[in-house]
């Protein structure tokens, strides 16, 4: 998705997302940012990231399907990558389902 807005193009970044039992871990790709530029706020129900790279800016706000404990949620970034690891606030405990 790219929106033109006062001569910065708004970009979505591509992010993937996964969990365990006990945590949630976002990845997204940022080639061409700089960390110290980086802002990702996250809460109870999901994150926003911010991210300007020259005349684009990366930029997207997601919703999890869990509740995370956003206090306890690390990131590192490296070679483009940001990877940030929260907690979720209960672990998870599902009923297997039967495929016939």
């Amino acid at each position: 998705m790219i929106l033109l807005a006062e001569k910065r193009v708004f970009v979505a970044p591509t992010v993937s997302f996964y969990h365990d039992a006990e945590n949630y871990t976002i990845m997204v790709e940022l080639s061409g940012v700089d960390k110290k530029d980086i802002k990702v706020e996250a809460s109870e129900h999901g994150f926003c990231l911010t991210a300007p790279r020259g005349d684009i800016e990366y930029a997207g706000c997601w919703a999890l399907s869990h509740t995370l404990n956003p206090e306890g949620a690390t990131g590192t970034f490296t070679n483009g990558l940001l990877k940030v690891t929260v907690p979720l606030a209960e672990r998870l405990e599902g009923v297997k389902v039967p495929i016939k």
